[in-house]
């Protein structure tokens, strides 16, 4: 190399976040008395839907979560610390400090760029003016500042260490109820989206208080059978013969912490006075309770096992979000008795300890994504969602009395059919076949019929309806297919039949794959390997939504289900943003459900009526705020548009931006979902796997043609002499515009083969930005080749 010349660095960045972290940041935590206090958290990473599959993000990290030594042993969490290059305002990563100190459950939330910190407090909401970061707290200053005292004795299973096994936000839930206790507080709310282990968080927190000798005897109080023989299990593996189930032969009085169901117990009863629990358990014989879905059991059952023990610690665990945002008509929502639900538990408990929504956990990786599927119903030429079936719609057709089949007159019915009442009042055979009849070919086209699948139908005679025409068309495609078919293959699982094949549907057997209810399993029941949520049965009610979502978002790595897809026919979906706001009363005696007559109704059947299924657009969930936010692909790409135009005002600037590697993760960090945004806007538009995420921004910003990676190499090569440029386009055929940014490229063996940095010579840095131009070709240049 000749001596003075210029030599090309890859990224072109004197100081990264590694390195400002490396050099800066830790030495001055250090002098301050951190060194041995800090622990780097990271989560799975979120999970990206990728063609028929998904695949894993980046991990998401919490650079430093800060701890504090305590008086007579132990460390305790006191502050995250988010860290960003040297080249960013000391704020730029603040947001991202708060919502990790909100998952650690930590008072205070810092961000850094190495030279200057911002402090953000928690509980007052507080953010200071940007200080040296030689000033940081020292760790007994924040831990004084936390202001709880550590030397009462109820403070003594803060102390403790966590679970091995616990995840972050479960360690922090447990603690957030701990912390409610030290401070002389006897209630707590737990909430937790459906599959995130609210029973494995209960069960840490009960060793926890019997390892600090508080623990004298726990009841866990659940509302089914299935949920007591989980809860049961999971304590088995902590407390051994020390936790039993109540039966109605046996109280248990002996073991430390009692499962029992509210019917065991009994105070579902009239006669609450003379109740299995008043009979065997005295007045405070409990020293801790916990109440399993208090969503689903509601306030009139367990507020008597809560006032038979009035100076127990009373804790709830719940699924339910605790506010939603909705835009839409309020009579479109049933909300009295969610708001009721949701108004007890609050009311009881205060305001939740700890909260962890599902967005928070697909976000974070521990729960699988969800792709969404819609699609519109048109009934007798009418959209369903949006209008009502009128008596009129329905002349020419052959209606049945749906309880004997004998022949009926049109003008027998009531004059209109809202959609809720359909497969209730109103069957409509044409209606049944080609819902069932699109959910198959759906199940064909995205992996075959043998996939685990929970559909939710309006009655156990709807359910009933739905498992035999979806198992006849099982058996049509078994038959042309020469494929021996499974039996049952489709079967109904409500509360009014024998669930015998439940079992067989959670487990690994190859049968049972489609399961048919109402909302018999919406709670409690983990099915880790199911795929396909489905929605035949209009919802009104957010808290029953979210709980039936929740079936499908468990992770089943062994199976490789990191991914689940709601198939969603009825506008179920629209409940994502609804509100529990209590609508006017005028408005919400409108419901669809309300009863016309005192009189049973009767049910007609009909059939010879026009039905058909009109597929929507792509839907991109997208994880904001602790919500999952529905956007249309339009939206999301029209957003994405909207970031990247107000960075770059047409292609050639994009381009200039892009090839600069600081300016281009600056883009990227700006985009709705940062460097996924490219992933998903790519998985949602269909657009080849193999375009790297410039061809993917460019294509929705610039309505550029996305090419891959290979092609654009292959170009390329066509018309370049130098080996050297060819080998690194052909790195770039490989791995895309990061891998012309990597420390390794010149390392491989192709460019090594053909001279490697040397070759670049005289101006690296300048060769390696033309060759970038050249290879991210635009439109108009790919045409005037």
């Amino acid at each position: 190399m000749a001596r003075g010349a210029r030599c090309y660095t890859a990224p072109p960045m004197p100081l990264n976040e590694a390195d400002t972290r490396a050099r800066l940041i830790d030495p001055a935590l250090h002098r301050l008395g951190w060194e041995r206090l800090i622990t780097r958290e990271q989560t799975p990473g979120r999970i990206d839907i990728v063609g028929a599959g998904g695949r894993r993000g980046r991990r998401r990290s919490t650079d430093y979560l800060l701890h504090a030594h305590v008086d007579g042993g132990g460390t305790l969490p006191v502050a995250v610390l988010e860290a960003k290059a040297e080249e960013y305002a000391p704020d730029h990563g603040l947001e991202q400090a708060k919502r990790d100190a909100r998952l650690h459950y930590v008072p205070f939330a810092f961000a850094t760029n190495g030279h200057l910190f911002v402090e953000h407090e928690l509980a007052t909401g507080r953010t200071t003016r940007p200080a040296p970061l030689d000033r940081f707290p020292r760790p007994e200053e924040l831990l004084r500042r936390w202001a709880i005292d550590l030397r009462r004795e109820e403070a003594a299973p803060l102390l403790l260490p966590p679970r091995d096994s616990d995840r972050a936000y479960q360690y922090a839930a447990v603690r957030a109820v701990l912390e409610r206790i030290a401070r002389g507080e006897r209630r707590a709310l737990l909430s937790l989206a459906t599959g995130t282990g609210k029973t494995r968080i209960a069960v840490s927190l009960l060793r926890a208080l019997r390892d600090a000798g508080q623990l004298r005897r726990a009841l866990f109080v659940c509302d089914r059978k299935e949920l007591r023989q989980q809860a049961l299990g999971a304590l088995h593996n902590e407390f051994g013969a020390d936790a039993a189930q109540a039966t109605t032969r046996n109280p248990e009085k002996n073991a430390r912490v009692v499962v029992a169901t509210y019917q065991t117990l009994g105070i579902d009863d009239e006669d609450g006075d003379d109740s299995y629990l008043s009979r065997h358990y005295p007045e405070n014989y409990f020293s801790h309770i916990i109440i399993d879905e208090c969503h689903r059991s509601a306030w009139g059952k367990w507020r008597a096992v809560l006032d038979r023990n009035p100076d127990a610690v009373h804790v709830g665990l719940t699924a339910t979000p605790r506010t939603y945002e909705y835009d839409g008509h309020p009579a479109d929502l049933d909300t009295r008795e969610d708001e009721e639900i949701t108004r007890d538990n609050h009311r009881y408990f205060g305001e939740p300890a700890y909260e962890y929504s599902i967005a928070d956990a697909m976000d974070d990786g521990w729960l699988a994504a969800m792709k969404l599927v819609r699609a519109t119903i048109i009934t007798a030429g009418r959209v369903e969602r949006e209008e009502d079936i009128e008596r009129d719609d329905l002349h020419g057709a052959n209606v049945r009395d749906r309880p004997t089949g004998a022949p009926a007159r049109v003008e027998d019915m009531r004059e209109r059919y809202s959609a809720a009442s359909l497969e209730q009042r109103l069957h409509i055979d044409e209606r049944l076949e080609e819902m069932c009849r699109d959910l198959f070919a759906r199940l064909l086209d995205t992996g075959g019929p043998h996939q685990k699948t929970l559909v939710f139908c309006a009655s156990d005679a709807h359910a009933d309806r739905v498992a035999r025409e979806m198992g006849n068309r099982y058996a049509e495609w078994a038959e042309a297919n020469d494929v021996r078919p499974v039996d049952p293959y489709a079967f109904k699982c409500t509360g009014e039949s024998d669930a015998a094949h439940l079992s067989d549907f959670k487990g690994a057997a190859s049968r049972a794959f489609i399961a048919c209810t109402v909302d018999l399993i919406t709670t409690g029941v983990d099915v880790p390997r199911l795929r396909n949520v489905v929605w035949f049965r209009y919802l009104k009610s957010p808290i029953l939504f979210h709980q039936m979502l929740g079936r499908g978002t468990r992770i089943h790595a062994e199976s490789g289900k990191l991914h689940f897809t709601a198939y969603d026919y009825t506008n179920a979906s629209r409940l994502l943003d609804a509100s529990l706001a209590r609508p006017p009363e005028a408005e919400r005696a409108r419901g669809p459900d309300a009863p016309e007559e005192r009189d049973p109704p009767r049910i007609f059947e009909a059939e010879g009526v026009e039905v058909r299924i009109e597929p929507e657009g792509a839907v991109v969930m997208v994880p904001e705020g602790g919500t999952l936010r529905r956007m249309s692909l339009d939206e999301y790409r029209d957003g994405i548009a909207e970031r990247i135009l107000a960075e770059a005002a047409g292609i050639d600037a994009f381009r200039e931006r892009w090839i600069a590697f600081d300016e281009r993760q600056a883009m990227l960090a700006g985009l709705p979902q940062g460097a996924a945004s490219a992933d998903i806007l790519r998985a949602a538009c269909g657009i080849d796997e193999g375009c790297d995420a410039y061809d993917v921004l460019a294509s929705a910003a610039f309505d550029e043609t996305p090419r891959p990676r290979l092609e654009r190499a292959d170009r390329f090569e066509e018309t370049e002499e130098r080996d050297i440029l060819r080998a690194i386009a052909r790195q770039f055929g490989y791995g895309g515009t990061d891998a012309l940014d990597s420390r390794g490229l010149f390392q491989t063996p192709g460019v090594r083969a053909a001279g490697g940095l040397d070759a670049l010579e005289p101006d690296p840095t300048a060769t390696m930005l033309d060759l970038k131009r050249r290879v991210l070709a635009t439109d108009a240049e790919w045409r005037d080749a």
